[in-house]
């Protein structure tokens, strides 16, 4: 039992170091595949968003675990993603994962955020993305709490606050 604690504290700390590392290469489009309804050239989003957002955005990089605006927020509202402001999760499904990114256990809609395998640093990923503009937002990880048991850690530079907004509900 201790050999297996032992393994899975060793793996999830790789993954942290990892996902916090900024990747060797990067490019200008993202890995995301599809077509997207907002599309802007390498020019129109390094001019629309900071140095970072566009680093994590744009080239899959990550923010430092425990550096973003977002991850210790306990405010009611809705996330939209800050390159194209499309809603992508509720205060109502955040959660605290201890890994210094927000972390939700689902998005705001199945349609919200697209899933891209990711190869990156010797391991297989789960990508998430914005369906409206490709936009890298972090990872999805199967180690979040009921009812999905999904943990979407999301880089908060990915993300745009809108205190005391709610989910619009289906009809």
């Amino acid at each position: 039992m201790k050999r297996l604690l032992f393994l899975t504290y060793a793996v999830s700390l790789m993954v942290v170091v990892a996902c916090a590392q900024k990747p060797k290469y990067s490019t200008t489009n993202s890995t995301a595949k599809g077509k997207f309804q907002v599309v802007k050239t390498t020019q129109e989003w390094k001019k629309t968003l900071s140095p970072l957002a566009y680093h994590v955005l744009r080239e899959q990089g990550t923010e430092r675990a425990f550096s973003g605006k977002h991850w210790n927020n306990k405010k009611k509202g809705i996330y939209t993603c800050a390159a194209c402001d499309t809603p992508l999760f509720s205060s109502d499904t955040k959660f605290e994962s201890g890994t210094g990114w927000p972390s939700y256990w689902k998005p705001i809609s199945r349609k919200a955020v697209g899933i891209t395998k990711d190869y990156s640093y010797g391991m297989v990923r789960e990508e998430v993305h914005c369906n409206q503009c490709g936009g890298h937002l972090g990872h999805v990880f199967p180690d979040g709490p009921e009812p999905t048991r999904l943990r979407y850690c999301i880089n908060s530079v990915s993300l745009n606050f809108v205190e005391g907004a709610k989910k619009k509900e289906k009809k």
